[in-house]
């Protein structure tokens, strides 16, 4: 059924009818289905990382698949900047290792690449051939990310949450990412943070075997989903990329320049500059950027088991 249903979702002669898809901008159609939560969260987020006071985000879960929460973009306009910029001018490049092997990563000022850029990975070096992380291949993870995650770890109840490896995917409107299951790393009980920015998409999230029918979900610029151990031992996939055409979608556009941030890594005045923020945002206009954020280790193992 997962096969089935990643196939209709992909189609684009004909294309598929997005009626099932769960839509969380429009959550009264979809009322017997999940379950709406609302934070009473006292946790001060300083210094800003780009994210709206807990209180104020929204929580669901899917009642039929325990262990997925999504969150409706709980980011500002430049919050979402600030990561785009930072997945596309500091993650591609060395030590962290890309689709593009040797070839540089460049962004042009119309927001197009010459290579397409696929993937990054950040921290433990996840290796695509044998789906397992390596000791030898470990760099520093990036502090900023970090400590996003670590917020939103507290927000959601798992206090000790440690990023240790990230991988972010780059996706244009022909890109798919096929049924998987999340299971490499040691922890299995930590969860795993999605953050997406850009071009909307649909998840498909299924069961613990491909012959179990998954549930579609939109994806929109800024949402988060985290994903516990049942969740991500689930089947889930990525069978088609969408264009937002309304302007209003682009949560990315409308900025507040009084917004406090953290900015150790110079990226505010690109975010805030019309000009300099130009092919960042072209980028978003025709891609999505997804970061999934993971702990690699048990809390009480200082190295990958053998």
């Amino acid at each position: 059924m997962f096969k089935e249903s990643f196939k209709y979702y992909k189609s684009k002669k004909p294309p598929p009818s997005l009626n099932d898809v769960v839509d969380f901008d429009d959550i009264s159609k979809w009322l017997p289905v999940i379950k709406q939560h609302r934070l009473n969260s006292n946790i001060q987020i300083e210094p800003k990382f780009g994210l709206k006071t807990p209180d104020t985000w929204e929580l669901y879960e899917l009642l039929s698949s325990p262990g997925l929460v999504f969150i409706k973009n709980p980011f500002t306009a430049i919050g979402q900047r600030y990561w785009t910029v930072r997945c596309l001018r500091d993650y591609p490049f060395a030590p962290n290792r890309t689709n593009l092997r040797e070839q540089s990563f460049e962004l042009s000022k119309s927001g197009k690449t010459q290579l397409p850029l696929r993937w990054t990975t950040l921290g433990y070096q996840y290796d695509w051939d044998s789906k397992v992380y390596s000791e030898e291949l470990k760099n520093v993870f990036p502090e900023d990310l970090a400590k996003l995650s670590r917020i939103l770890g507290e927000v959601l109840g798992f206090e000790n949450f440690c990023a240790q490896a990230a991988i972010v995917n780059y996706y244009y409107f022909n890109s798919t990412l096929s049924g998987h299951t999340d299971h490499s790393e040691d922890n299995l009980e930590a969860p795993l943070f999605s953050f997406s920015f850009g071009q909307s998409a649909i998840f498909l999230l299924g069961g613990k075997t491909l012959d179990e029918k998954p549930i579609p979900i939109f994806i929109r610029s800024g949402d988060i989903i985290a994903m516990t151990k049942q969740a991500r031992l689930c089947y889930h996939g990525i069978p088609k990329i969408l264009e937002e055409r309304n302007s209003i979608d682009r949560r990315w556009r409308h900025i507040d320049l009084n917004e406090e941030f953290y900015d150790e890594h110079n990226v505010l005045q690109l975010c805030i500059d019309t000009n300099c923020w130009l092919p960042y945002g072209k980028f978003l206009e025709n891609s999505r950027i997804n970061v999934n954020v993971r702990q690699v280790l048990k809390e009480s193992q200082l190295y990958l088991s053998n």
